[in-house]
């Protein structure tokens, strides 16, 4: 299979939910009917291949994303399974980059819980087509048709039923396939390999032959000719049906809906069909975009072994003391031993081995093409979201967007021989996690650590300790605050002293003025460069940048400010960079002073889904947080609450939700925005 042929035939796809819908269990058997593994592993067990990081199987939960690859039907597919937890965003956020296709796992019962939402819009901003799978479908409680209530209201798309279910809840056995209108059951003495299929049982025809007229409807608004050839025929090919719809899901305007049980393996072969049948392949998505680092032209690569090479580095992780690098080729063919242009870095890597990724797991090859998903070692230098290319042809693609942390604790070596380790050790930690930050404080001498919430943090002082070997001591989780101003202010600063034995000279007025919540720190002049010389304007602007890293009250950064130079004078002989940079760094300290400055806490919107008699306790207790409260939904005596709550009140409440509803209840949380610290 060469060229094109071989690319029409590879599917790079992802696994994207809430946490606790499934993915992984669904993962599991994906493997196993594929015949990748030779058992089903288990979550509950800790025996989920995919979930191969001790802190995964000891939690229950997956925390990186991990890669493998299977065949159906010929087909080879490429999967990552992403994590659910909030804490955990950014695994989802890069591998979203770098896929062409998705799956989306709802569960039955639950439906789209918030997390979802986060997800599927990750998806949404990086245009990647989804089917939908409706999972745990033979649940107590399972209610199909309020999920796609829920998709249509909460996510806003018009999901396409591919499948009505044999059987309810417990009674569940089996899918109608609405469009070959046949029945299938999976036999559970061999695990679900075996599967039934016979006509649709006449209690459930004429539902079927109703559900099926909106899928030829979909396809035929989706493809031309199709609607005259049903009217004139009175029926279509599956196949024309299937091309039809592959249109409209690649164009992001059908999401197919397939229904089962990943546990109780029911319907999962037919999920790998429709992620052939309808998830595009490298081909049917467009052509890569980047710029050229050397003219700022934009250009594109299309995917193909003979275009010159682009590959994005999605993903770096420390496996026994070695750095490996996964990354998405775009375009070209990379061998091991070569070596390989970092665009950003402006400089070549060698390539000293070319790995296929299986969980854990990792299998030599001698090269990777257009389409795969790979990994290399010996790539020192390069980060998340680097891109890998020709030297003669480079090319910058589009990096991957990141989150600010928004909790940090403080962390010390326990004994002076750890010190050097902790270092060595967090600057790996570092390189896997962009959304991981170490600074050092400098009133204290403390290493801090920040990131995306508690387990965030506890996860990686728990790897620091096994994977790293390295005892540490650490503080309390402290929420990561910021500063800004609630009135305009206006500064003049004049230096006219001798700096280093020579007169230095300049006079600057800044304009510092509160904008819109969310909307960060926007330096700009008011300067005409032509008639100031631009180097000193730049000069200034970037002192004022470095100044607004550290506010007036207790040394946060300032968020949610402009910055404006409005006036600069010098004289010749005197006025230089220093001079500038000295004088704007002063005058944006002396207007943040004199802006009324306040403190911004990190606010989390919060969802708790809980059974109604506890949703009293569970609203008194947010109020006494602190927490507004944003709306209460109702699925038959379930609560789903969503609050407002700042971070600095959210220390331990998975204990406290626990407590309250006799742990039924459960709860996420994810950053929605910095706001004044009340009270």
């Amino acid at each position: 299979m060469a060229g094109e042929g071989r690319l029409k035939r590879i599917r790079n796809i992802g696994i994207i939910s809430h946490i606790d819908a499934g993915k992984t269990t669904v993962t599991e058997r994906i493997l196993y009917y594929t015949g990748v593994s030779y058992k089903i592993g288990e979550v509950h067990d800790g025996q989920a291949v995919m979930d191969w990081m001790p802190q995964e199987q000891e939690r229950g939960i997956t925390i990186t994303s991990a890669t493998t690859t299977c065949r159906w039907r010929e087909n080879e597919i490429h999967i990552i399974d992403t994590p659910g937890h909030v804490d955990f965003t950014i695994e989802v956020e890069r591998s979203l980059r770098v896929l062409d296709g998705a799956i989306a796992i709802f569960s039955a019962v639950e439906g789209v819980e918030p997390q979802s939402e986060t997800v599927w819009h990750q998806a949404d901003r990086y245009h990647v087509p989804r089917i939908a799978f409706v999972n745990k479908m033979d649940r107590i409680g399972a209610d199909l048709f309020a999920v796609l209530d829920m998709i249509v209201e909460k996510l806003g798309v018009k999901p396409l039923l591919m499948q009505l279910p044999i059987g309810t809840e417990t009674d569940f056995t089996g899918v109608v396939d609405l469009i070959t209108m046949k029945s299938y059951t999976f036999s559970q003495e061999d695990l679900g390999v075996t599967i039934n299929a016979v006509d649709v049982a006449e209690a459930i025809k004429s539902e079927a032959i109703k559900m099926r007229e909106k899928i030829i409807e979909a396809a035929a608004d989706m493809e031309d000719g199709l609607a005259e050839k049903y009217l004139e025929d009175g029926e279509l090919s599956s196949e024309e049906i299937q091309a039809a719809l592959r249109k409209g899901v690649v164009a992001g305007k059908i999401v197919p809906v397939f229904i089962g049980s990943g546990l109780k393996n029911k319907g999962i072969q037919p999920l790998l069909d429709g992620v052939v049948d309808y998830l595009p392949s490298p081909l049917d998505v467009p052509p890569v975009e980047g710029i050229n680092p050397d003219n700022g032209a934009t250009e594109t690569r299309v995917s193909s072994d003979s275009e010159p090479l682009a590959a994005l580095a999605f993903k770096v992780q420390v496996d026994g003391g070695r750095k490996v690098t996964y990354f998405r080729i775009y375009s070209g063919i990379l061998r091991a031993g070569e070596e390989v242009y970092n665009s950003r870095l402006r400089r070549s890597e060698k390539i000293a081995r070319l790995l296929k990724i299986h969980a854990n797991r990792k299998e030599r090859i001698d090269s990777a093409r257009a389409g795969d998903i790979a990994a290399a070692m010996g790539l020192k230098d390069t980060m998340t979201g680097d891109t890998l290319c020709d030297k003669e042809k480079p090319i910058f693609l589009e990096s991957i967007s990141l989150m600010e942390p928004v909790i940090s604790m403080a962390i010390e070596p326990r004994t002076a021989l750890d010190q050097e380790k902790l270092s060595d050790s967090l600057g790996k930690l570092t390189d896997e996690d962009p959304t991981l930050s170490v600074a050092v404080d400098t009133d204290t001498g403390q290493t801090i650590i920040s990131g995306m919430g508690e387990l965030h943090l506890e996860i990686l002082i728990d790897r620091l300790k096994r994977d790293f070997n390295v005892s540490a001591n650490v503080g309390k989780p402290q929420v990561v605050y910021r500063e800004t101003v609630t009135e305009p202010s206006v500064s003049e600063i004049m230096l006219d002293r001798e700096i280093a034995g020579q007169a230095r000279y300049a006079k600057v007025s800044i304009l510092l003025e509160p904008q819109e919540r969310g909307k960060g720190v926007d330096v700009k002049s008011r300067i005409d460069p032509d008639v100031f010389p631009s180097k000193l304007i730049d000069a200034a602007l970037s002192a004022m940048e470095d100044a607004a890293l550290s506010g007036p009250i207790l040394g946060y950064p300032l968020h949610d400010v402009k910055l404006r130079l409005i006036s600069a004078e010098k004289r010749d002989s005197t006025s230089e960079e220093m001079a500038f940079a000295i004088a704007a760094g002063m005058a944006v300290k002396e207007a943040a002073k004199n802006g009324r400055p306040v403190l911004l806490e990190p606010i989390m919107v919060v969802d708790i889904v809980t059974p109604e008699e506890f949703m009293g306790e569970i609203i008194g207790d947010l109020n006494a947080r602190g927490g507004h409260l944003r709306g209460i939904d109702t699925r038959g005596k379930i609560k789903d609450i969503r609050a407002d709550v700042p971070l600095s009140k959210m220390f331990g409440y998975s204990t406290s939700l626990r407590s309250f509803s006799q742990g039924r209840a459960t709860f996420s949380m994810r950053f929605s925005r910095y706001d004044r610290v009340e009270g």
